[in-house]
């Protein structure tokens, strides 16, 4: 039982030390990026690997052979849309992102998104729910982030750099408190219902 204990307290206090990313992630037609980790105040540093090229080709070709499935990928995308129509639901996810953004520690960071859906009436839906958050968003003093929609292409871009922080523990009970709120599992149940 001590020893339970004992390790229970080294766990916590290894969860409770900062961990660091510095990143660069550039994602148009291909995903190119780099980061690495740091731990315990630097003294441990670690280069993440990236994806290769030869993975994301594998991925093409999966998404290639899937082109007949494409009346289920539309309906995914209302998917979302339908657990965010419920008012709960999108509160409780803009309390969780508020609270993440809280609990990171940034520095130089700098975000930038693009996204369509193809559908400019979908397109449209998603901006009407993401729009106001992109004013918030970009007037944060420590950061810079830009949502951009486009309604003409499905298209998805990002670029982002920056460093970030966070204390793993801190972390860990964001998301248990995510998931244990009934909100979250309502709009799960209703994503469910419209597949």
């Amino acid at each position: 039982m001590f020893t339970a204990l004992i390790i229970v307290l080294v766990l916590m206090l290894l969860l409770s030390v900062p961990v660091g990313v510095v990143y660069q992630i550039d994602w148009r037609q291909k995903f190119h990026g780099e980061a690495s980790l740091q731990w315990l105040f630097g003294l441990v540093r670690l280069r993440l690997p990236s994806p290769r090229a030869g993975k994301l080709a594998g991925g093409k070709k999966r998404a290639a052979g899937k082109t007949a499935k494409q009346p289920k990928a539309a309906r995914k995308k209302t998917d979302l849309l339908a657990a965010l129509r419920l008012k709960a639901f999108r509160q409780r996810m803009l309390r969780f992102v508020r609270e993440v953004w809280r609990a990171f520690r940034k520095r130089d960071l700098q975000l930038h998104i693009r996204v369509g859906l193809g559908d400019p009436a979908d397109t449209g839906q998603l901006w009407a729910l993401f729009g106001p958050l992109s004013g918030l968003l970009s007037s944060l003093e420590d950061a810079s982030i830009e949502l951009e929609p486009d309604f003409v292409d499905a298209v998805f871009e990002l670029d982002s750099r920056g460093k970030v922080s966070v204390i793993p523990l801190r972390l860990i009970y964001l998301v248990l408190g995510l998931l244990l709120s009934p909100p979250f599992w309502r709009g799960m149940r209703r994503m469910r219902r419209t597949a």
